[in-house]
């Protein structure tokens, strides 16, 4: 049996407000975090309390979005906004140089080098790769391989074809070439009989 319709209105006992608010306030954080999930949105919510408590929820920086959200509504940034975002962006260059610098690193460790700090587990992790990507290759070389015998079976068919076409026509010219000197000999005997 579902709820009947609730009236909205203030709450006039503050306990049952304050659970309401609770209740409320996390029901509505849970969807965003959902939404932001399931429909890779970028949400920010900042509820503030009765009590002037701030709760907040971001899915990805919570100063860049509301960057982008004054952005987006025509309002100045603040100086205080314009360091936070200046800030936000010396972070950005951080974990990009550490995401390159792990990169690098990968790439050297799937070349075989710098191993020697690598434990067993990690040494295996690094085997499987290597194994998986050798699979990959071996099959994309396979599947190329055979997409090439096929192509050269298809010109050695239409090489055969035009071979054959060729022979046919060459002999359908000897055989005209022959009937014409029969022709030529025999008219040649006729004018010598006369």
């Amino acid at each position: 049996m579902g709820r009947g319709k609730v009236e909205l209105k203030r709450i006039e006992n503050p306990t049952n407000r304050q659970v309401t608010f609770s209740k409320r306030r996390n029901g509505l954080l849970k969807k965003a975090f959902e939404l932001s999930i399931l429909c890779d949105a970028e949400i920010a919510i900042l509820i503030f309390s009765p009590s002037a408590k701030l709760f907040q929820f971001a899915s990805h920086d919570m100063d860049r979005t509301v960057a982008k959200y004054r952005t987006e509504v025509g309002l100045p940034q603040s100086n205080n906004q314009l360091s936070r975002t200046m800030e936000y962006w010396r972070h950005e260059m951080e974990e990009s140089k550490r995401a390159i610098r792990d990169l690098e690193t990968k790439l050297r460790h799937l070349a075989g080098e710098d191993i020697s700090s690598l434990g067993m587990k990690e040494l295996r992790q690094l085997e499987r790769q290597l194994r998986t990507g050798v699979e990959r290759i071996r099959s994309k070389k396979r599947r190329m391989g055979l997409e090439h015998i096929n192509l050269l079976k298809r010109r050695q068919r239409i090489m055969q074809e035009e071979n054959t076409r060729l022979k046919k026509r060459l002999h359908e010219l000897h055989d005209d070439h022959i009937d014409g000197e029969t022709s030529s000999r025999i008219l040649e005997a006729d004018i010598t009989f006369m």
